[in-house]
């Protein structure tokens, strides 16, 4: 990507940066300081005490985003939103005992996935985008050196692929997880800054429809949905069954009933 770039904070995160910008074909320009002199970028992945963050360079109050699975909104929702009783828990089928091997195909930051991964779920996570799929491999890696959430992140593989082509490749999985970025509606209140930061970056899922047939045909049990209140069907195609939260729902494709222990 042309308008992306790595660079360091301090000099001890060089080899780091370095490090990144190669295994995801960036451009690496050292020092963040040099960011200046680079006109046609207009992101950067900067490494800070090593952690990768990203930072859009024409807003520079808004607060770097990145992946942490270990504080945060993160760590608060896996201790107190819910466990097994929470919505999104419900969609994938988390009861009776059953806990299904699960493709997050449009894993993001990854939160959704990270949820399902602390209840006990084996998540294999695709992002296709490489900006995204850098931030999410460094939280993964950040979190199994951390002790408390090691085991989790253990439990989470990151595939760097177009989920379209790759679900045709992969073998069955019990459930298959989506959450295509979906566009906003032109009244709302102006988007969180961490979704406008992406908006532009990533931009919007114009063939997210394409995703259904082949997580329809991946899943042994269901596929999830996960869209907004006021969003149309995936592909037109309504669920068997809905649920329904505030801003958001789910919307569950069942091919087969969950198994009960």
């Amino acid at each position: 990507m042309e308008n992306v770039a790595v660079a360091y904070v301090h000099s001890t995160d060089a080899d780091y940066a370095k490090k990144i910008a190669n295994k995801w074909s960036f451009l690496y320009i050292g020092d963040i300081a040099a960011a200046s002199n680079h006109k046609r970028l207009e992101f950067i992945l900067q490494v800070n005490d090593q952690v990768l963050e990203l930072i859009k360079l024409d807003e520079p109050k808004l607060t770097p985003i990145k992946v942490d699975f270990v504080e945060g909104a993160v760590a608060h929702r896996r201790k107190f939103g819910g466990g097994r009783g929470q919505d999104i828990a419900k969609a994938v089928g988390l009861k009776h005992g059953f806990t299904p091997n699960t493709l997050d195909a449009t894993a993001g930051l990854g939160r959704d996935a990270f949820v399902l991964a602390s209840l006990g779920c084996k998540v294999t996570l695709i992002e296709r985008n490489p900006v995204v799929a850098a931030l999410l491999d460094d939280g993964i890696e950040r979190a199994k050196l951390n002790i408390e959430v090691s085991e989790i992140a253990q439990h989470m593989k990151l595939i760097h692929q177009s989920s379209i082509s790759e679900m045709t490749e992969l073998d069955s999985f019990d459930v298959v997880y989506l959450d295509p970025m979906y566009p906003h509606k032109e009244k709302s209140a102006q988007v969180k800054k961490e979704m406008r930061v992406f908006q532009s970056l990533v931009g919007a899922d114009l063939d997210a429809d394409q995703l259904l047939a082949p997580a329809l045909k991946l899943a042994d049990y269901r596929v999830v949905v996960k869209r907004p209140t006021y969003a149309g069907y995936l592909d037109d195609k309504k669920p068997s069954t809905e649920i329904k939260m505030k801003k958001n729902r789910f919307d569950v494709y069942v091919n087969k009933g969950i198994p009960k222990s």
